[in-house]
Formats: structure tokens, C-alpha cells, sequence
């Protein structure tokens, strides 16, 4: 490959390698596309853009197919498709459980695996873990897939720079080069995020914030809450790549009879754990989760889905005061207690927000639900032929 990142290339190679990179996001995002959608999108001509979709066919990015039945007076114009045969491997590895996922460049999930976990997993075992699940994916249902690389979404304070997980404290990982042991166990290109950052991502690119430039996201999970922030129509990751931590954040709580952790952070008080205490579960995935307090007739699940709603409300009205969104997403168990009545919850903290600020302000769930976090650790993986489509001949 060259030298000079892509980015940086200048000339023809450079102008073809941009066009490409063009046509092949606008596929990727977009879905199905036709050849005359892709002439208006890029300003390209015709002749160009026909050029530049048999480049990607034959590199295996993308397929053309017949269009459908049109009345349309002319020829009609063939639809460009992700290639299916084209995946990443996305990882997260939790307190309870390692969920991996072979995620196609549609954003398709082609394979999923949850393996739980009877204690923490460490880095090694999280590396050796998923070569075992790669291989024997190879064996089988991915035997004629092209994996391009692995992500993990990883809850915890991850090093832009390098991918160094600094500190996952649920997990008890401090200075883990999580990165370099999985694409030694797995021999692929491999990619490490911060889970809630990464489910921002997806959900922004994807699903519930899709084509809204101002987002705050936040993703209860097994390890506690964590968030993204989209400012701008841009990810903002901070200085080291370690913003949107609110579950670190003092809550404010009304009423003392609401505390349950004494000087506790928000996600000690609004917790997965105790929810799944009070249907009595030990591990649950999310629609287990949420099919439980769904049907629980106890009222102490009542109480305490009520009481980390109220914490919860406050703790968004100061999201919405400091940062001013269009619009917040929930995902994971988050979803699940904003889901119990969105309306409510929505008017809770609008009760404790500046009115100003919450002019047009939706609060909504994630759109991508449990695929969230699996799709945002794929789209690192996918980002270097996404930025080079050549680079897949490598």
C-alpha cells in the first residue's frame, strides 16, 4: 500500500481512491443504491461511477444486481449492494458474559455468540476466546466469508491513540493491551473502542439518532453506564479519547429515601444489578431483562424500576442543561426503564431542565437494541477499506 495514508494522497490515485471511498460509504450507510442514485450523490458522471462500482465488484465490496420492475421509460439503472461475503468480527466482553458477532458490511449480524462467564475474563482469556470462536465460525457459516478485521467494544476508558484499555474497572483491567493480544490470537486487524461511545456511533450512523447532529447516548450495561456524545454531526472524544463517562457523575437524588449507595456515582444507584435482584435473576441478556420486568408482578420491581427512573430523569435534565441535544438515546437497560413510559420520562426531565433546552427535545431508545454495541465495534473494523477500498487486496 502506499506510503501516505489514503487521506493524504494527492493525483489520480489519490482522486480514484477518495471516489471509491465515496461510492462505497454512501453503499455501506445508505444500503442498496442505484448507479443513477450514486451519479446524483457524488456529482460524478455516468461513464465514472460505472467505473468505479466494477472496481469494487471486483475487489468483492459490493454486487450488482437487477433492478426492480419499473415503469420507468429508459433502461433501468442497477442497484449496488454490500457485499454479504464481507465482515468484521465485534466483540464485547462484560461481567457476565463475552457476546461476539460476525457483523456483514450492511450491518446484518451473521453470526452471534453469547458465552457466559461464571467469573471476570481477563484480556488473554477475551483474545483467546474469540480465536476459538473465529475458527470454528471459519469451519462453518463464515467458510466463504472475507473477515476484514476485529472490534471490540470494550467497557472501560480506552486510549484513542493505541487502543490501550487504561481502565475497565468492572472488569479489573488496568493498562490492557487487549488490542495487540487479539490480533495475535486471530492474526487479524484489530480495533479497540469504549462500548458506549462505539453503540453512539452506531445508533448516530444507524439507527435512533440517524441524521441528527446533536446527541447524547447512554448505554447501561452489566459494567455500569456510559455515554457518547455527538456535538456538531461529529463524534466528541475528548483529549485521550475518554468523554461521555456520566455514569461517573454524583447523581442528584430528591429524596433521601430514593439513595442506595451512600455517596455512590450514578451508575452505583440506576443499576442492572439491582434489577435483575429485584425479578430475582442472577444474569439475564437484555430482552430477558426486559421481558422479566415486563411480566413481574412484584412490587418491589415496580418500586425500584420508578426509583432509578427518577434518578435517572435528573441526571438527563443536567445532560440536556450542560449539552443542549436534539435528541438522547438509551440504550441497554436504560432503553428497558425508559421504555416503561417514554412519555413520563420525557416530561420528568423537562421538569428539571431550562425550558429553552428542551425545545424539540426527543428522548428515544435504541433503535439497534442489542445490536448496538456489535455494529459500533464492526464499523471500526470496517474502517479501513472504508477510508481505502483497496486496501482490501492486502
Amino acid at each position: 500500500m502506499n506510503e501516505l495514508h489514503a487521506a493524504e494522497r494527492t493525483g489520480p490515485d489519490g482522486v480514484r481512491q477518495r471516489n471509491l471511498a465515496r461510492v462505497l460509504r454512501l453503499v455501506h450507510v445508505d444500503g442498496p443504491q442505484s448507479r443513477a442514485a450514486l451519479t446524483e450523490a457524488t456529482g460524478l458522471n455516468r461513464s465514472t461511477i460505472a467505473d468505479l462500482v466494477a472496481e469494487l465488484v471486483r475487489e468483492g465490496l459490493v454486487q450488482e444486481r437487477a433492478p426492480e420492475a419499473s415503469r420507468r421509460v429508459g433502461r433501468p439503472s442497477p442497484v449496488v449492494a454490500s457485499d454479504p461475503r464481507v465482515v468484521a468480527i465485534a466483540a464485547n466482553p462484560e461481567v457476565d458474559a463475552l457476546t461476539i458477532g460476525a457483523v456483514r458490511l450492511d450491518q446484518s449480524i451473521a453470526m452471534r455468540a453469547r458465552i457466559e462467564l461464571d467469573g471476570l475474563i481477563s484480556p488473554e482469556d477475551t483474545a483467546a476466546m474469540i480465536s476459538a470462536q473465529v475458527d470454528s465460525w471459519r469451519a462453518g457459516g463464515l467458510a466463504d466469508a472475507r473477515i476484514v478485521g476485529v472490534g471490540l467494544a470494550v467497557p472501560g476508558l480506552v486510549r484513542a491513540a493505541d487502543g490501550l484499555v487504561r481502565n475497565a474497572p468492572h472488569l479489573h483491567w488496568t493498562d490492557a493491551p487487549v488490542r495487540d493480544l487479539v490480533a495475535g490470537a486471530t492474526g487479524l486487524p484489530t480495533t479497540v473502542g469504549n462500548d458506549a461511545s462505539l453503540g453512539a456511533m452506531a445508533e448516530h450512523l444507524f439507527g435512533a439518532a440517524r441524521g441528527v447532529d446533536d446527541v447524547v447516548y447512554l448505554n447501561g450495561g452489566a459494567s455500569g453506564i456510559g455515554g457518547g456524545l455527538i456535538v456538531g454531526g461529529m463524534p466528541i472524544p475528548g483529549a485521550g479519547g475518554y468523554a461521555g463517562e456520566f455514569g461517573q457523575n454524583r447523581p442528584g437524588i430528591a429524596s433521601p429515601a430514593d439513595r442506595r449507595a451512600g455517596d455512590g456515582v450514578l451508575e452505583d444507584e440506576v443499576s442492572r444489578a439491582r434489577l435483575l435482584a429485584a425479578v430475582k435473576l442472577h444474569s439475564a441478556d437484555e430482552p430477558t431483562l426486559a421481558e422479566a420486568l415486563r411480566t413481574s408482578g412484584s412490587v418491589t420491581a415496580a418500586e425500584e424500576v420508578a426509583r432509578q427512573r427518577r434518578i435517572l430523569a435528573t441526571a438527563l435534565g443536567n445532560a440536556v442543561n450542560v449539552l443542549n441535544p436534539s435528541v438522547v438515546v438509551l440504550g441497554g437497560f436504560l432503553a428497558t426503564l425508559a421504555d416503561r413510559d417514554l412519555e413520563a420520562l420525557e416530561a420528568a426531565v423537562a421538569a428539571q431542565a431550562m425550558p429553552a433546552n428542551t425545545e424539540g427535545l426527543r428522548i428515544r431508545t435504541a433503535v439497534l437494541a442489542e445490536d448496538r454495541l456489535l455494529i459500533g465495534a464492526a464499523e471500526l473494523a470496517f474502517g479501513d477499506i472504508l477510508r481505502d477500498p483497496s486496501a482490501i487486496a492486502g
